[in-house]
């Protein structure tokens, strides 16, 4: 069956780095358009990167332009989520999302991530 596995998430202090992985299985990875949304308690889920199937396009939140950068390995099916200079506004748990076409949809269980001196 399908599977969205979250890893990477933790407690980091403001300024600092981590890694996000998103392994996927059960379905044509490569055929996916890939994102990493967040959402923190009494907040909406929001978009903070996407990247294309084919180009490898990628889009940021405003919010996380020039900090974050979103990667895909087709060949391990793997999405990546490099977060740099993070900032207490950056906490919350963090989720992966395949998107073929808008009709097929698959999200991960979610990994949290605290940002906290």
């Amino acid at each position: 069956q399908v599977q969205l596995v979250e890893s990477g998430g933790g407690l980091v202090q403001p300024g600092g780095s981590l890694r996000l992985s998103c392994a996927a299985s059960g379905f044509t990875f490569s055929n996916y358009v890939m994102s990493w949304y967040r959402q923190a308690p009494g907040k909406e889920r929001e978009l903070v990167a996407r990247i294309t199937t084919s180009s490898g396009s990628t889009n940021y939140a405003d919010s996380v332009k020039g900090r974050f950068t979103i990667s895909r390995d087709n060949a391990k099916m793997t999405v990546y989520l490099q977060m740099n200079s993070l900032k207490p506004e950056d906490t919350a748990v963090y989720y992966c999302n395949a998107n073929h076409w808008n009709i097929w949809l698959y999200w991960g269980q979610g990994t949290q991530v605290t940002v906290s001196s």
